[in-house]
């Protein structure tokens, strides 16, 4: 069973990749724009039942907020780019992975919080001021800072093949950082605790550089929460959005994972895993780098 589940989510995240590049990701995009488009419509008419006290408005609205950040997260965007990328190309295990996708999506509602309620009552920001601030600054921003990621990946994994082939080298001696023999002391931090600084850089760079752009839908509730003085709605509803994101983001860290998971799996049949994260670091950095610069593109 360790080796079934691993192994049959590799073969759907293929079989995802061919669906998306063969054109499927456009339909998945356009259905999820409507339905954005239809659950904006819906918390407005929510937000007017709440503050008229209707019962059972605050979990209806609550409701559709989780909804709205679902189709949000189920379109196209860098978040599930980033996340799946650096799933497949690190050697993070499961749960803190998931973990930060969760801390990215909550991190992105924060973000919406912070500029609604600065721009609106530090500078006296309009609506249309507000979303063009997301657009036009923020969002240029994040996606920088996700192809700089990205581009860091890229170098890292480079450079993890090129150790890689130099340990394989007959005659070469590999020294680890344990006790020295002569002292008695370490003189430098072992693999593991490396490995941990280095996943504890990269959650936080992943979460800031997702974070950087908050989601349109979280904008339009606070500036209406905030109009019609339903604050505390809006900002609970802006994080219950959140997690609705989330549900497809930490869905999407947790197979990038065992997809990972079930490749190893096969490769150490064949004697070739040794290669395998550093390769696919690489590739899925050079990936994200792409990505995120078209999306600059876009925008500019």
């Amino acid at each position: 069973m360790r080796r079934v589940i691993p192994t049959l989510v590799l073969a759907f995240a293929v079989a995802g990749l061919g669906l998306w590049l063969s054109g499927a990701g456009d339909a998945v995009a356009a259905w999820a724009a409507q339905g954005q488009r239809q659950f904006q419509n819906a918390m407005a008419d929510g937000l007017r039942r709440l503050r008229g006290g209707e019962p059972g408005a605050l979990a209806a609205l609550f409701s559709l907020c989780f909804a709205y950040g679902f189709f949000h997260a189920a379109g196209p965007g860098h978040g599930k780019m980033l996340i799946g990328g650096y799933g497949v190309g690190s050697r993070q295990r499961l749960l803190p992975m998931m973990g930060i996708a969760l801390a990215s999506s909550l991190a992105q509602a924060t973000t919406a919080v912070v500029l609604v309620y600065g721009g609106v009552l530090l500078l006296g920001w309009s609506r249309e001021h507000l979303v063009g601030v997301a657009e036009t600054v923020m969002a240029p921003l994040s996606y920088a800072a996700v192809a700089l990621i990205g581009l860091w990946l890229a170098v890292r994994g480079a450079r993890g093949l090129w150790r890689t082939r130099r340990i394989a080298r007959p005659h070469h001696h590999h020294h680890d950082d344990g006790p020295c023999p002569s002292c008695g002391h370490r003189h430098g931090p072992t693999m593991e605790e490396v490995s941990a600084i280095r996943s504890w850089r990269d959650g936080l760079a992943l979460i800031g550089g997702i974070a950087l752009r908050p989601c349109t839908g979280a904008l339009f509730l606070l500036i209406l929460t905030w109009r019609m003085g339903l604050d505390a709605a809006g900002i609970a509803g802006t994080y219950v959005m959140g997690l609705g994101t989330a549900s497809v983001t930490v869905a999407v860290a947790a197979a990038a994972v065992l997809a990972r998971d079930g490749a190893t799996l096969w490769l150490d049949r064949a004697g070739r895993a040794r290669a395998l994260f550093p390769a696919l670091e690489l590739l899925a950095g050079a990936l994200i780098a792409v990505a995120a610069t078209s999306l600059i593109l876009r925008v500019i």
